[in-house]
């Protein structure tokens, strides 16, 4: 049987081969966005715990347990500057990527037009075909890699039901300024527009001020903010997400949710709440060892004869090459006789023609690895 037209053109995900070919190769994997290192013992000590105390064997309740949707309530009330309701307004999800998956289908209906910033985390289109949805791409172009205001108000329209914010942004590493999102309010505003916001790097900043949308004026009713414990705790093997939304919203994520996974695993919902009561310092510290690690990767590139776009935020580079016009071509290269392993950032743009010269490199990985990664990069270059 063939693979189903939603999906037939979107192959095999560029994270998957990458991280194949690293392994064939025995490379070292900056492609794929992973630490190399374990999480936080206090984390994985209270998941443990839910296992082994008794009573958390049996399905949880579909929206997350209680008290991790009273963690999250009380996390991000402050953030939104808002009181959160934790029964109604946040819904516990296997990742972020279920959480945006559940967000399409139960708000999108067929031909309904969805605004998608380009380059892209690639769930987002793949999400905007299952839920039969019409794609406008808004593109960031180097050096600046800034939202451009004319092509982001020709891209709204009547049939225009969401818009598709990550911020900060995957694979570029810049973080919104004010203005680019008074802009988004303005245009969501102005057409009823639901604002559908991946914040998954909402900790990673190291420039810039991370504003969340659904914090400004007008926009807790039309605003969906998801993230995850992945990224920000070095637990992406756990797969845990969540939204957050006014009950409206909410309940169309939870329309889907319910028939995606319907629930969570309980421990890593446990561990979550554990994870969650972190002191401000273990923020801080996590974002000082990424800035230190983006700056080493970054000046190493630089002595390659790469031209590095420094990132605000995330734990992701973007670099330029003279020799990488086909970035996957390149980027093989790279694996095959350099022993790194990257990922070329076409596959991030609905015209993967459109865009070339780039190759996209993670910081999360130890100093030792990734002064090891910069010395064989430079020897290839």
């Amino acid at each position: 049987m063939p693979v189903s037209d939603r999906l037939a053109r979107f192959g095999v995900t560029i994270f998957t081969e990458m991280t194949a070919l690293a392994i064939e190769h025995q490379a070292i994997n900056l492609g794929q966005g992973f630490p190399n290192w374990d999480g936080a013992d206090f984390v994985k000590k209270a998941a443990i715990a839910s296992m082994t105390e008794g009573g958390h064997d049996q399905y949880p309740p579909s929206p997350g347990i209680p008290a991790l949707r009273a963690a999250i309530a009380a996390h991000y009330g402050p953030l939104l500057g808002r009181a959160l309701d934790p029964d109604d307004e946040i819904t516990v999800t296997c990742g972020c990527t279920e959480a945006l998956a559940a967000s399409f289908l139960g708000l999108i209906n067929p031909g309904d037009e969805v605004v998608i910033i380009e380059p892209y985390y690639d769930a987002y289109p793949v999400n905007a075909s299952l839920a039969g949805a019409i794609p406008r791409y808004v593109t960031l172009r180097p050096p600046d890699f800034a939202l451009d205001p004319d092509e982001l108000r020709a891209a709204f329209g009547p049939r225009t039901r969401a818009i598709v914010v990550n911020d900060p942004h995957n694979p570029t590493g810049r973080v919104l300024t004010s203005d680019e999102l008074e802009l988004i309010v303005e245009l969501c505003l102005e057409h009823e527009v639901t604002a559908i916001c991946d914040d998954v790097y909402e900790e990673m900043v190291f420039d810039g001020v991370h504003r969340r949308l659904a914090g400004f004026e007008g926009m807790w009713e039309r605003t969906l903010t998801l993230s995850s414990l992945g990224k920000t705790f070095s637990l992406t093997g756990w797969k845990l997400g969540w939204g957050i939304g006014p009950s409206h919203l909410t309940a169309a994520l939870r329309s889907a949710h319910q028939f995606l996974t319907f629930t969570t695993p309980t421990p890593v919902q446990h561990g979550a709440v554990a994870a969650l009561g972190s002191p401000a310092g273990f923020y801080e510290e996590m974002r000082a060892g990424y800035r230190k690690k983006r700056d080493l990767l970054a000046a190493g590139l630089s002595g390659a004869g790469f031209e590095v776009y420094m990132p605000q935020g995330t734990y992701f580079l973007m670099a330029g090459h003279p020799d990488a016009g086909d970035d996957r071509a390149f980027c093989r290269r790279l694996v095959t006789e350099a022993g790194v392993a990257a990922i070329p950032p076409s596959v991030f743009y609905n015209d993967p023609g459109s865009v070339s010269g780039l190759v996209r490199f993670a910081f999360c990985k130890d100093e030792a690895t990734l002064e090891e990664a910069v010395a064989r990069i430079a020897a290839f270059a």
